[in-house]
């Protein structure tokens, strides 16, 4: 079915910028001094907040357009897994991307810190259930 393959296509770019994140640029970037750090965050976040925020409302749509022709119930929680990273993103993350985007912000502070560690353990919850998403959609084609 072509919505489950374009749900998949999307589902996979988004798990794959997430886990990327993740596991490569955030933990490089926690290897500079923290004003390098924050400073490097922000312009990234901006740029990966559209092509994230579009990928996974893409995906989950497509996915739960899938399970509403039929291609099963797979589809519909796999929707819902890879959609709940927006709401996620929204409520819990929210306040820390906030507070790392202040231009008041002491971005050689202890304070600075301890926000991009905690933005990174958030960001960790994202690539998690995108990459759920992804397997449930995966094994949905086996």
């Amino acid at each position: 079915m072509l919505l489950a393959n374009f749900a998949t296509l999307a589902t996979a770019l988004f798990t794959g910028a997430a886990v990327y994140i993740s596991l490569v640029e955030h933990p490089a970037r926690l290897q500079c001094p923290t004003a390098h750090a924050v400073e490097q965050w922000r312009p990234s976040y901006k740029r990966a907040t559209v092509m994230q925020a579009s990928l996974a409302v893409v995906g989950s749509l497509l996915a739960v357009a899938a399970w509403l022709l039929g291609a099963g119930l797979i589809w519909l929680l796999a929707g819902l897994v890879l959609g709940s990273v927006v709401p996620f993103t929204l409520v819990v993350m929210w306040p820390t991307n906030k507070q790392l985007e202040d231009p008041g912000l002491d971005t050689t502070s202890d304070l600075a810190r301890s926000l991009l560690v905690r933005w990174g353990r958030l960001h960790a919850v994202r690539s998690v259930l995108s990459l759920l998403a992804l397997l449930l959609m995966l094994f949905a084609r086996v």
